[in-house]
């Protein structure tokens, strides 16, 4: 890293989130007076996040600096690069710019949310945006599991900035559109000062397979399984997927229905757009699929990650009303578990074997390939862009590392490439790169309608529950006699209700330490009180039981 002339223009890259972690990406870009931003994603939250429905980014720095970001460039439709908008742009009311599939399935979002008059702005592959004084974006096609992805040259006054979004390189695409490596070449024979890219496979030595692949796998299961019904699990945005599933279904004279809330918003939004093409009359309500013969059906499900609501997992849970499995069906689940859901995947598939269910899965067959670049594909980027400047982007840093370490092979100076965290502001100049000051970043939770409002010490207290349960003593005192009147014990998730030596030795602790209290004199006011029972029953439990319940104590007055 060069040292940079304080007086030489500059760039700001910030990272605010898919550095260092997989999901949650959002980028901004900063020069003069505008900021742009690319993509606003959201990730799962992890086991230490009990009762959170979704993780986003910390935008505290675009809201301080609201009146400069001048629009939000998306590269796709995945949640880890759409999720997040719903809840931003209730922040940053800047234009949202994108393909026509990736702004369908956020108009669908919006709608569920109920926000109207958002500024989306479709674009095509090819498309030249002017965003501010500083910034002109161009789409460039790229291939990945989701129609409609696109890679970014982004020009600045200090150079072009490209940003590959995710992608792969698909020499057969289902759509005919393939990645447009004439333009990449030619925006690298030009000259490319940044390169931003992703780093998600590049573990995988080789190529990623083409997803004409999986219709070759499915065309077999369909003819191998006439008789029986089919169920296919995959990820609503795989648009081709699914494609190929309504073709294979056409071919061998079988009715389709959509199961699951996504699996059928996605559908209806592809098709509106003309993405996903099938004949309407080929396809049927879930509630009509008994008035089909097994051999003429196929459902389409969500639940390929096993999520506790989805379809899938409530019908191999018997939960699913609409639909009862039985020694007749094949289920196909057509992806591959993303790191941290591989224990519900295979919760899911154990129950579909208990039901008599035939199960075909990666393992046992070829029904899924990654939509992300593997090591060969990175290379090729690398080799048509030749950037001055490389960092590694969408991935924990290990894949970060891995990906330094692959351009570093290819012949670029450790010097001219940098990792780096959630939070880092990058500067950028015509001659150098080097870490600027931090900016402040992070994640915001949401749990229901809120955002942000569970902190640390919530997430502390449910993990806490949930690993020593509660004790909860109520303490009838009489402020005129200054006795006890009445103790009552319950506890959740700690012991059970009938266990009468504890709950009796703990109810004697109560009382005793009520007893060196005068409750005449502190009538009204019974934290002194409450924090002593708490202290001694804290300890006694811990002696008993060795754990660590959380304790809430009560007073009342009588």
């Amino acid at each position: 890293m060069q040292k940079v002339n304080s007086k030489e223009p500059a760039l700001k890259v910030i990272f605010l989130g898919g550095v260092g972690e997989i999901g949650k990406n959002m980028t901004a870009l900063e020069f003069g007076e505008d900021i742009i931003v690319v993509d606003c994603g959201s990730a799962f939250p992890n086991g230490d996040m009990p009762g959170v429905d979704l993780v986003i980014p910390d935008i505290s720095y675009l809201s301080a600096n609201r009146d400069r970001v001048r629009g939000i460039v998306l590269t796709h439709g995945h949640e880890d690069h759409i999720g997040g908008l719903p809840y931003i742009l209730k922040e940053l009311n800047v234009p949202v710019y994108g393909t026509r599939l990736t702004l369908a399935l956020i108009e669908s979002k919006f709608r569920e949310h109920r926000m109207e008059n958002i500024n989306l702005i479709s674009v095509k592959p090819q498309s030249v945006i002017t965003l501010g004084k500083n910034f002109k974006v161009e789409f460039v096609r790229v291939s990945h599991s989701v129609a409609g992805s696109c890679a970014l040259a982004i020009t600045t006054p200090v150079g072009v900035v490209f940003h590959t979004g995710d992608f792969k390189v698909d020499y057969t695409p289902i759509d005919g559109n393939m990645i447009d490596l004439q333009r990449i070449a030619e925006l690298g024979q030009r000259g490319v000062l940044l390169l931003l890219a992703e780093s998600t496979n590049v573990e995988r030595k080789g190529s990623s397979m083409s997803e004409a692949t999986v219709g070759n796998s499915l065309n077999n299961i369909f003819a191998e399984n006439s008789d029986r019904r089919i169920f296919i699990a995959t990820f609503a945005s795989n648009i081709h997927r699914l494609q190929q599933i309504i073709d294979l279904a056409t071919k061998y004279k079988r009715k389709v229905a959509f199961s699951g809330r996504s699996m059928i918003n996605v559908a209806e939004c592809a098709a509106k757009i003309g993405e996903l093409k099938y004949d309407k009359e080929a396809v049927i309500d879930i509630e009509k699929i008994n008035k089909v013969e097994d051999k003429d059906l196929v459902i389409i499900t969500t639940g390929s990650q096993g999520e506790p609501m989805s379809a899938l997992t409530r019908m191999a849970s018997d939960e699913f009303n609409k639909v009862r499995l039985g020694y007749n069906d094949t289920v196909v689940i057509s992806a591959s578990p993303i790191p941290g859901n591989e224990r519900m995947v295979y919760n899911v598939i154990n129950n579909l074997y208990r039901h008599g269910v035939r199960v075909i899965y990666e393992r046992l067959a070829e029904v899924h390939v990654s939509g992300h670049a593997c090591q060969d594909e990175l290379q090729l980027i690398h080799s048509l862009i030749k950037p001055k400047f490389f960092i590694p982007v969408h991935g924990e840093y290990r894949h970060l590392k891995k990906h330094a370490e692959l351009a570093m092979r290819m012949g670029m100076p450790s010097s001219d490439i940098i990792l780096t965290d959630i939070g880092n502001c990058v500067q950028v100049t015509k001659r150098s790169i080097r870490f600027a000051d931090n900016v402040p970043a992070g994640y915001l939770l949401v749990d229901g309608l809120g955002v942000g409002d569970v902190g640390s010490v919530v997430l502390r207290d449910r993990k806490h529950l949930s690993e020593d349960g509660l004790f909860v003593v109520v303490v009838g005192v009489n402020t005129v006699s200054g006795e006890v009147t009445a103790v009552e014990i319950t506890s959740r998730g700690f012991a059970y209700q009938k266990e009468d030596d504890l709950f009796e030795e703990a109810k004697e602790i109560v009382r005793k330490v009520v007893a060196q209290t005068d409750v005449k004199e502190v009538a009204g006011d019974y934290n002194g009180l409450k924090n002593s029972i708490r202290k001694e029953l804290k300890s006694f439990l811990f002696r008993k039981t060795h754990r660590n319940p959380m304790i809430l104590s009560l007073i009342l007055e009588n």
